[in-house]
């Protein structure tokens, strides 16, 4: 398989979601949220040319010997206030909080703030469920949601609701609807609110260097006192806990422990590939747009029905139900995304994946480092029930495979039998899981990857077809990766369970890499919180899982 071409080939519609059988949301253009974030970082103004600086690297102010254990903590999928008396990733914050001070980083892999990223959220989806990592979170309410400084490093990716904006007329409705909305929540999404992510313009105020309003004597001044550390990929962006935590770009790469992370925006490399038959991608027939349109229809059908038979009471099942219409409707825009690309060329930001690659070469080529950790948002195998089949699920495992494959090229027999990523990190799907691919026939075999997407937001099942994933590969079945461990909700009625999670993840000394991950889980059953961790995954670059918990 070739590598990614350097061009970025923008088409020139949008991709919308706005009909009027479901949710008023739709999903900027690849072309805006690339465009769009490089004004807000000036990516390569003049300034950062002449002073030699990598606006794509970060680093942090607690160095960590290569020779220590370190410890980091994962949440992600989290920020909702829908649970406003008994909120789910405030008890998964309190359990971090309270038992994994060692941590020394904390990675979030996606959808801070539910439904669409809106800053008049922030307060009660981010800041105040998190406010003991903030400064002046004694009165986190305080706290401009533009103005947040972290006491441990705080290092999250965008997902696609961090994204999401909603119509003007719908934001108005919402504000004149607000004093009211305690008494109609069964009908009113409390979490919709009032205005959209403004294209990412929100969570890129909340976290990046966010630089689009300096002046010129301003950015270099700024620059002049913030870019200050020094690799050898240039100067950087330094962070400083308690006194400057911003990173300086939606994707970036940072160091510790002699460990090299990547951390990726994967909402500009998820469009649905032209084709639904993965890996091969033929080419789409009138038979595959008539199964989208059916699915689609299906999907819009069980949403009227759901609408319809909302209780009048607020309980756990209009919550319940305000989930599987979440569900549904995410599963509407992945579909109408497929019929967008059915017969055109997708949109993918290659620019971004050609600096994945070249960096993942330089990591190879840099003898003191010891192994590479990607995170991002959509993971490239889950076997959750609502993702594991979706378009945007089969493109980005794709693009991330043309990228493994082009760098084991590049690096030759130096990787020996390690795979070129020790270990992989994403959310989206509201679980906890852990896969390890099989032989794909690609540079992505026998790779680990760890899903946390279930920190507070609603909780999905597993898939029922198992835990094995399949793909046809020149006309013959393989298998391509397999589950060991999956923590998301399961049984019926009275037994029904919901186990929110979030991982601390142990970087033990040595080459190559070994980790042990540490599952925590939150759940309330019988009217009752509990709280406990699940035995530990020893995960290791070199062989299959060897686990205690299965």
């Amino acid at each position: 398989m070739t590598s990614a071409s350097v061009e970025i080939v923008y088409p020139p519609s949008a991709t919308h979601f706005l009909t009027p059988d479901m949710n008023l949301i739709f999903d900027p253009p690849v072309s805006v949220k690339v465009n769009r974030m490089e004004q807000r970082v000036r990516w390569k103004h003049n300034e950062f040319l002449k002073r030699g600086i990598d606006q794509t690297r970060l680093v942090l102010d607690r160095n960590i010997s290569s020779s220590d254990a370190f410890s980091f903590s994962v949440i992600g999928d989290s920020g909702t206030g829908q649970y406003r008396g008994d909120n789910p990733q405030r008890r998964v914050a309190e359990w971090l909080m309270a038992n994994n001070r060692a941590s020394k980083f904390i990675l979030h892999t996606g959808d801070l703030v539910y439904l669409v990223g809106a800053c008049e959220q922030y307060p009660e989806n981010f800041i105040v469920p998190y406010r003991e990592w903030l400064v002046g979170g004694k009165s986190p309410r305080t706290i401009p949601y533009d103005q947040m400084t972290f006491k441990i490093p705080f290092l999250p990716v965008l997902g696609n609701h961090d994204y999401y904006d909603i119509p003007f007329l719908y934001g108005l409705i919402a504000r004149i609807l607000a004093p009211i909305q305690r008494f109609i929540t069964n009908q009113v999404d409390v979490d919709y609110g009032h205005q959209g992510s403004h294209q990412g313009d929100v969570f890129a105020r909340a976290f990046l260097d966010y630089l689009k309003d300096c002046n010129p004597t301003q950015l270099a001044k700024h620059i002049a006192n913030h870019y200050t550390a020094k690799t050898e990929t240039g100067h950087c962006l330094q962070y400083r806990c308690e006194d400057f935590t911003r990173l300086p770009n939606r994707y970036y790469t940072f160091r510790q422990g002699d460990v090299d992370f990547f951390a990726l925006d994967s909402n500009t490399f998820n469009a649905p590939l032209p084709s639904l038959n993965a890996p091969n991608y033929s080419a789409p027939d009138n038979t595959t747009q008539r199964e989208l349109m059916s699915h689609r229809q299906q999907l819009l059908v069980h949403r009227k029905q759901l609408l319809s038979n909302l209780p009048e009471e607020e309980d756990d099942t209009i919550k319940e139900q305000h989930a599987k219409l979440e569900q549904i409707d995410e599963q509407v825009r992945d579909v109408d995304k497929q019929l967008n690309n059915l017969y055109a060329e997708a949109t993918v930001d290659f620019g971004q994946l050609n600096w994945l690659k070249q960096r993942l070469i330089d990591s190879w080529q840099n003898p003191t480092v010891r192994g590479r950790v990607l995170y991002f948002h959509h993971p490239p195998y889950v076997t959750e029930a609502s993702k594991w089949y979706q378009g945007q699920t089969l493109a980005v495992r794709y693009h991330l495979r043309c990228v493994l494959d082009a760098v084991k090229t590049a690096i030759g027999p130096s990787c020996g039998d390690r795979p070129i990523v020790d270990l992989v990190i994403s959310g989206h799907a509201h679980c906890f899981e852990y896969l390890q691919t099989l032989d794909t026939g690609h540079a992505d075999a026998y790779t680990n990857f760890l899903i946390c997407g279930g920190s507070g937001f609603s909780l999905r099942r597993q898939r029922s077809e198992g835990s094995v994933l399949t793909e046809t590969i020149n006309g013959e079945m393989r298998d391509v990766a397999k589950s060991h461990q999956f923590v998301g909700r399961n049984g019926h009625g009275s037994e029904k369970r919901r186990p929110y999670s979030a991982l601390t993840i142990e970087v033990l000394p040595g080459t190559p890499l070994r980790f042990n991950v540490h599952p925590h889980v939150v759940e309330k059953y019988d009217h009752q919180w509990q709280e406990y961790t699940l035995p530990s995954l020893c995960i290791t670059s070199e062989k299959p899982i060897t686990s205690t918990s299965m």
